[in-house]
């Protein structure tokens, strides 16, 4: 009988365990959640900069790209995006390393940003996400997690998206 109950101590106490630990994996942020929180949050830093809202102007694109692709080890491309201008971009700290990270405005003003960064995923559908009134669209392709932020609907923000994708995908990543 003790055989029986320390066995079945043993298999509580190793259920638990395994229990505990998966509690601790699902609790823990996707790539897609710590990506979208990353982008947000230089989104939400630096639309509101009037003077300093990037580090290279959009004046200089070629420079950017170049600068931008040596120090992040991928081709960094500032798409053309219809109604919107390059305000210019800038280096980040990224999840795995250095990130880059593009503005846009509208002609009323509207911002949105471009960030990328290194990523473990080869390629991921679009995914969207909204905290407050800014949103997000992330995915993934060649190893490069893109997320495109701004304020406004889902719909906009999804043709800035697919056409940031549909450059991309034509430059060869």
């Amino acid at each position: 009988i003790y055989g029986a109950i320390a066995a079945a101590l043993v298999a509580f106490i190793a259920g638990g365990g395994v229990g505990w630990l998966a509690h601790g994996v699902a609790a823990s942020p996707s790539t897609f959640q710590n990506f979208t929180l990353d982008a947000l949050d230089a989104h939400r830093l630096y639309v509101v900069e009037v003077r300093h809202p990037v580090e290279v102007p959009g004046s200089e694109r070629t420079h950017l790209q170049q600068w931008l692709t040596k120090r992040c080890g991928w081709d960094v491309r500032a798409p053309e995006l219809a109604g919107l201008k390059l305000v210019g971009g800038r280096l980040l700290p990224g999840p795995t390393g250095p990130a880059s990270f593009l503005m846009y405005e509208s002609a009323s003003g509207e911002r949105f940003t471009i960030y990328t960064a290194k990523a473990e995923a080869e390629a991921t559908q679009m995914r969207y996400s909204a905290q407050g009134n800014e949103s997000a669209l992330f995915w993934s392709d060649r190893g490069v997690a893109y997320v495109v932020s701004g304020v406004g609907d889902r719909g906009r923000l999804t043709q800035i998206a697919q056409s940031v994708y549909d450059q991309m995908e034509k430059a060869g990543g």
